[in-house]
């Protein structure tokens, strides 16, 4: 979840126009039934197709955490919309701009997804990345398996996918009220990088909190990270911790409010361990676009967050953060983070390109699967 605390959106920024597809429609009479019978065929199939993948991504899933649990540990992956462009960006030069992207025929309401086939046909040659692994880093109060959809996509395009569960998070065992450190939080993902092998890199991907922990092991571990990817993330400047970001101005957001509850194991005259958020609210202010489907599987996923790591200011250096290549991918229908934090963010410390996944809530691997997994592969295809 995003933690907003005591924080308000600031004030929106003007940026440049988006390109928006819009179909238009032509014939006559003669030719109208025979457009509503192809158009009732092309339902029915995309219906078919979007069941079958659900019940793959579900099985994905399942077949996930069962590894985990049996090999006790991180199980790595075998291979299985628009663009804004920042003024001044520090890194423009270094390649040329991407076209912008485009979304086709709506799944559902609340999913709006690419035909599977144009997917899978994006000519995506793994020998000519830089790396094809992509490893996945929750936010808070999330785990590993809110990645479920985005892992099947990613492993049909034959990317190497690792996804992490933080200390206290998904079904590591850790007592998050426990967590005195964003250090101790992100342990996982550290054993994880310090585990590659000479020469490897990987592309780290972070949402929410996951934001502040992949830029803390971008400065321990910048040559092991082609990229880093902050999707509806926090993305912290030196000195900051998530806390003061979000506290930049008043808070408006009564819903973050109203959401929270915080935990005193240590007693209620010591500082909050943990933050947990209600479930009855969890719909309206984490999965607002999202199928109910996943809505309920997040309602019994999703545990605590420990509040000290909330709390620690980041120390990143040019040298080492600075280093890394970064890119953002905005959420439009965020209630969490709203899109004007978000893009204070990127004002605040510009990437090398901002993307955005329009419609989406705080949780686009739900509500937008394919549109982000769309942007990761961009993402990873840039040289």
């Amino acid at each position: 979840m995003g933690i907003c605390l005591s924080a308000e959106s600031p004030p929106r920024k003007n940026h440049s126009k988006r390109v928006i597809n819009q179909s238009t429609t032509s014939g006559n009479t003669n030719s109208s039934n025979r457009w509503s019978r192809v158009r009732s065929l092309s339902s029915r199939r995309e219906k078919f197709d979007d069941a079958m993948i659900h019940e793959h991504a579900i099985a994905a899933a399942l077949l996930f955490q069962q590894h985990q649990q049996q090999n006790g540990g991180i199980l790595p992956f075998d291979r299985s919309t628009s663009l804004r462009h920042l003024p001044g960006s520090t890194n423009s030069k270094r390649h040329n701009p991407l076209p912008r992207s485009s979304s086709t025929r709506p799944r559902s309401v609340a999913d709006p997804l690419l035909p599977p086939q144009q997917l899978l046909n994006q000519d995506l040659n793994i020998d000519e990345l830089e790396t094809s692994h992509i490893v996945l880093v929750h936010g808070g109060g999330f785990g590993a398996w809110c990645w479920y959809k985005t892992i099947a996509l990613l492993e049909e395009s034959k990317l190497k996918v690792t996804a992490i569960d933080l200390t206290g998070s998904g079904i590591d065992l850790f007592d998050t009220n426990s967590i005195k450190s964003l250090s101790q939080y992100v342990t996982p993902l550290i054993d994880f990088l310090k585990n590659l092998t000479d020469g490897e890199k990987v592309i780290l991907v972070g949402h929410d909190f996951g934001g502040s922990c992949i830029s803390y092991v971008m400065e321990l571990f910048p040559s092991k990270i082609a990229k880093a990817i902050f999707v509806a993330a926090s993305m912290l400047k030196s000195g900051q911790s998530t806390l003061d970001m979000f506290s930049q101005k008043e808070n408006t957001n009564d819903l973050m409010r109203k959401s929270q509850k915080f935990m005193y194991t240590n007693g209620n005259n010591s500082p909050p361990t943990a933050i947990d958020l209600d479930k009855t609210l969890l719909k309206d202010l984490l999965f607002n676009q999202s199928p109910p489907k996943d809505i309920a599987l997040a309602s019994v996923s999703m545990r605590p967050i420990p509040f000290p790591p909330v709390l620690e200011k980041l120390s990143l250096s040019d040298s080492n953060y600075g280093s890394v290549r970064r890119f953002y991918i905005e959420t439009g229908n965020d209630n969490a983070i709203p899109i004007d934090l978000q893009e204070w963010m990127v004002t605040e410390s510009p990437p090398e390109k901002v993307f955005r996944i329009k419609g989406s809530d705080h949780s686009p691997f739900f509500s937008k699967p394919q549109g982000l997994h769309k942007l990761l592969v961009e993402i990873a295809k840039i040289i």
